[in-house]
């Protein structure tokens, strides 16, 4: 690691110049002001640039890339990790997962999300968007770690009256808590879990809250085959109408999943400008059985981007690995090589990502936010370099990443991260204390 004051380049926003950097296929400088922009980006964009020299990055010629951006997740459950695997879905979350998430503490959901939060910092997501419990504990940790996060309450209510009085509740406090935080880097969402563990009624507030606090909506939709034939029997609807009847499908709501989906509700999704997160690396391990339909959903106008989902089910939240799985599960799926090629599934990971989460964030340029990640071009899977958007999603993964910057501030410099240790030793102290509860109970 070079030798950086890490009381100064990881402190707070100050002007900072990154040089010998690949943007587009040209050597550029990229220039960041105190607040966090990008104040110019070219080949002599520094010229005029009078910062300290403390504050000054040599890429050594790396690939500059938006921050990637992680459209669906459960960041706490990376304490899951790997606590289940190889399962039918329902019996995984039956027998496994839910009886120890009944044992899930704040201290647990706190220290779940720093985990994540670390390791999309080291493999090059600034922004995710997440659905989860106790989220008041993920703000804590998301404000503490610098990058950006949407976050929801999965509003589970099961059709009973009680519970949906709760749960309105526990979303009503967490649009507040976070609104009281100020942190521009940090938004509330509605988190409706899904069509199958909420009601109508339940669906209905949801829709009318996030009118009401012009915020964004996070939702499982289509995940699975089942999913679909029980809702058509419960509501005489597939899932997108029966959600779009409870007013739940908008510009400003990302469905997870929709694996089953058919071409009336791509179509529909189009209309209503819905952003679609594919998150194949969870599907295949759970056999849901059906790819996302990507091409008949962008062909209709919805915006395709990419979720990890959590760790308990992926393993990881790698977005490279993401991208590159998501390009070969949509060939072979559909049986043509020519879909989703590299430059649209790295668009998925960045600008769609951004559009989906309402961030002006997704691309380099002037006058945006400065969530930058360097890439290597020297790790062996860069090498050669015939064409960057092909390495970056078939060749390498998050471990070539080597900085990353979120608004302007350092959070990596050449793979070194802050109080890594710490975060590392409090996390698997949290996963050991959650799993011993557990057996006990």
């Amino acid at each position: 690691m070079m030798d950086y004051d890490t009381n100064g380049i990881f402190g707070k926003n100050h002007s900072l110049m990154i040089t010998n950097v690949m943007v587009d296929g040209r050597l550029v400088e990229i220039v960041i002001d105190e607040k966090g922009m990008i104040s110019s980006l070219g080949e002599n964009a520094g010229k005029e640039w009078k910062g300290d020299e403390d504050f000054l990055i040599d890429g050594n010629g790396a690939l500059a890339l938006p921050g990637l951006i992680n459209t669906h997740t459960h960041a706490a459950m990376s304490l899951l990790r790997g606590y289940a695997d190889d399962m039918i879905l329902q019996d995984w979350l039956a027998q496994k997962i839910w009886p120890l998430e009944a044992h899930l503490t704040q201290k647990d959901v706190y220290w779940g999300t720093k985990l994540a939060c670390l390791e999309m910092i080291r493999s090059g997501t600034t922004a995710f968007n997440d659905m989860y419990f106790m989220m008041d504990q993920a703000a804590a940790a998301v404000n503490e770690a610098g990058i950006r996060a949407v976050l929801s309450y999965g509003f589970i209510d099961l059709s009973s009256v009680e519970k949906r009085e709760a749960e309105c509740k526990a979303t009503e406090k967490l649009a507040a808590d976070i609104k009281a935080m100020n942190n521009p880097r940090i938004k509330f969402a509605v988190g409706p879990h899904s069509p199958y563990t909420v009601s109508p009624e339940g669906l209905k507030w949801c829709a009318e809250f996030a009118q009401a606090q012009k915020c964004g909506i996070h939702i499982h939709l289509s995940e699975t085959e089942k999913e679909v034939t029980d809702c058509v029997a419960a509501h005489g609807k597939r899932p997108a109408a029966h959600v779009d009847a409870c007013g739940l499908l908008t510009p400003q709501t990302v469905a997870a999943h929709c694996c089953w989906l058919d071409d009336a509700e791509c179509q529909l999704l189009g209309k209503r400008s819905v952003s679609v997160s594919h998150n194949p690396a969870s599907n295949m391990k759970l056999a849901t059985n059906r790819a996302m339909p990507y091409q008949a959903l962008t062909v209709a106008g919805a915006n395709p981007c990419l979720g990890t989902d959590g760790c308990s089910s992926n393993n990881n939240l790698d977005m490279f690995e993401e991208m590159k799985i998501a390009a070969l599960l949509q060939k072979f799926f559909w049986n043509n090589p020519t879909i989703l090629p590299a430059p649209e599934a790295l668009a998925m990971a960045t600008e769609n990502g951004a559009k989906a989460l309402g961030l002006a964030t997704g691309r380099l340029a002037a006058g945006t936010p400065a969530d930058i990640i360097l890439v290597s071009k020297r790790d062996a899977c860069n090498v050669p370099l015939h064409n960057a958007a092909s390495n970056l999603v078939y060749a390498c993964n998050g471990c070539s990443v080597e900085t990353t910057i979120c608004n302007g501030r350092v959070l990596m410099l050449d793979r070194g991260i802050p109080d890594e240790a710490n975060i590392v030793n409090g996390a698997a102290e949290a996963a050991f204390g959650l799993v011993e509860r557990a057996k006990t109970a």
